[in-house]
């Protein structure tokens, strides 16, 4: 069953289109990647996909219904959460008080603290220093601080953009055992990167965007052994 589906999106900022004609669909458990460079439009697509923008034309459905036309605290309602590139945290709000923010609407808040046992579970490190500032933390301990928010409203459906930007290669080794740890426990995870050997390894399946197009789908590990993939962007 479909968790997410984007049938002939199109997007643009004023008079300039980002995306065309997007088609792709998440399957409930499946961990799915968006590939591709720089101002590709993956961004663009996560945008439109929480209300952020409002397509053009074509629909966006989560659970079998349509949100294209909702605001953004109706969509996340609904149990999909965004982490967006950067982790946009409170630097001045301690470890503690950034989680609480992720169990901020209504619905989710009186099982926050059932929420931050959980994710103290899956990075000990922020419990032990849960009264620290956000701002002092290591970029590594940030991810995992804004990974953990993301997670405090129980959602069905993750969506991450850019977990590995600016991280150190054994601390992104670190981050994508996680996401695999969160897909495991039944999280359906759509991860935006542009670290494509790590990413094709753990995902189920993926989409590659070009200019604003779908260009390459198929199961990770095929796409992996592409020829136009390992050329394109492994360097191969």
């Amino acid at each position: 069953m479909s968790i997410l589906e984007v049938k002939g999106v199109n997007v643009g900022y004023g008079n300039l289109q980002v995306l065309w004609d997007v088609n792709m669909k998440i399957e409930e458990g499946r961990l799915v990647a968006l590939l591709g460079a720089n101002g590709a439009g993956k961004t663009t697509l996560l945008n439109t996909i929480t209300g952020m923008l409002k397509p053009i034309s074509g629909e966006v459905s989560f659970n079998g219904e349509r949100i294209d036309h909702l605001p953004p605290d109706k969509i996340i309602e609904r149990g999909l959460s965004y982490l967006p590139e950067g982790g946009s945290l409170f630097p001045d709000m301690s470890i503690k008080e950034n989680l609480e923010m992720g169990a901020y609407h209504h619905k989710f808040w009186s099982g926050r603290k059932a929420g931050l046992e959980r994710v103290y579970e899956l990075f000990p490190v922020l419990r032990e220093r849960k009264r620290q500032l956000a701002k002092t933390m290591s970029g590594g301990e940030r991810q995992m601080l804004a990974m953990g928010r993301a997670l405090m409203s129980g959602p069905s459906l993750c969506l991450f953009d850019e977990l590995s930007y600016g991280l150190s290669p054994k601390i992104v080794q670190a981050v994508f055992k996680i996401v695999r740890q969160l897909h495991d426990e039944g999280i359906t995870v759509f991860l935006v990167e542009q670290n494509v050997r790590q990413t094709l390894k753990i995902a189920d399946y993926a989409y590659v965007i070009e200019n604003g197009r779908i260009v390459k789908e198929g199961e990770g590990a095929a796409l992996l052994e592409d020829d136009y993939v390992r050329q394109a962007y492994l360097g191969v």
